[in-house]
């Protein structure tokens, strides 16, 4: 025999044509629904047949909020960018009728493995990790906690849903890009230890270089943070060694390039090419018109809107590893030789 299809929050919500949190409030007597609309809901849930689902964790509620927690090395002014995605992260979610409660990580909380508070203490309904958190402290959440997404990242743990951008792809373009503009002495700038991000951009950079012939050696990487993702002044190559175009692996690490570069009497880029990554700088960090790798931060942010509130209302989802595109944005850094 069929087993009977079991009904959901969504369920509900869509006979009614209302959101599903509306229905989670209504069913758990919380404030925010009206008095009339609630009996409504609690009839209809009955006549259909609904059985609160049980969660894998009894940390999991129905509060009509998404967690962002950010590694607090992340939301430091020189990393203004993850300032600028929960702000599209803020609207993406609110355009579901879901409200964001941020909470910054600390490097201490993240090596003690110590749950956010907004899990310990019920506050949210799920939660997405954004910037870059160890594989260890990932699976200590998953041991206690269902409902969440990474974004920006990803670990090895092939059960973690998440969403990120194509670094791979977009740093293979922008490379060949350079290629293409008739550059062949092209050095990489970016830590290959400090996120997974940095780590496909410079193999994206290494397919483009090995495919035309051209080195791309690991120890011939620039390393332009630490391995926390804090930014350090970058060692550059001598006069001897001068490459004729840098691959950097973001907006703001380019800008700090060219600086430097201007510094030691370089002009970008009549000496020497520079591309980022991103589309985003502050006014203050533009230098050169920088031709970079544009990402769309409302399209990432609405991927992971989505994939969080589907994955925490029980719909149907394709999980794992979530892809967004990017393009060339063409300025003025690359000379054509």
């Amino acid at each position: 025999m069929k087993q009977k299809k079991q009904v959901r929050l969504s369920d509900i919500a869509q006979r009614l044509n209302i959101s599903t949190v509306t229905v989670s409030k209504a069913l758990a007597e919380k404030e925010g629904v009206g008095e009339d609309l609630r009996i409504q809901i609690k009839k209809l849930a009955q006549e259909m047949g609904y059985k609160p689902v049980k969660t894998p964790s009894d940390l999991q509620g129905n509060t009509g909020n998404i967690g962002i927690v950010i590694p607090s090395r992340f939301f430091s002014p020189n990393f203004s960018f993850y300032w600028y995605l929960f702000n599209h992260l803020s609207t993406a979610l609110l355009k579901q009728n879901y409200f964001c409660m941020m909470e910054l990580l600390s490097e201490e909380d993240e090596k003690a493995c110590t749950l956010p508070r907004v899990i310990s203490e019920k506050k949210v309904d799920g939660v997405i990790f954004l910037g870059q958190t160890s594989s260890q402290y990932m699976d200590k959440i998953n041991q206690v906690y269902y409902n969440f997404i990474l974004m920006d990242f990803y670990t090895s743990n092939p059960d973690f849903d998440c969403v990120v951008n194509d670094d791979f792809f977009n740093s293979y373009r922008i490379t060949s890009y350079l290629i293409s503009q008739g550059h062949k002495k092209i050095r990489f700038v970016g830590n290959f230890e400090a996120t997974t991000s940095i780590r496909d951009r410079f193999m994206g950079f290494q397919k483009a270089m090995y495919e035309n012939g051209l080195a791309a050696d690991f120890d011939k990487i620039i390393a332009d943070r630490d391995q926390t993702g804090l930014l350090v002044k970058m060692q550059l190559p001598s006069k001897a060694e001068m490459p004729g175009a840098f691959v950097c692996n973001s907006d703001l690490t380019a800008s700090k390039l060219i600086q430097q570069l201007n510094e030691e009497g370089y002009k970008v880029p009549e000496d020497v090419s520079v591309t980022g990554y991103d589309n985003f700088l502050s006014e203050e960090e533009k230098t050169v018109p920088l031709t970079t790798i544009g990402v769309e931060p409302q399209t990432l942010c609405s991927m992971a809107a989505e994939l969080i509130i589907n994955k925490i209302t029980g719909r149907p989802y394709i999980k794992g590893r979530h892809l967004a595109t990017g393009k060339i944005v063409v300025r003025d850094s690359v000379k054509r030789l």
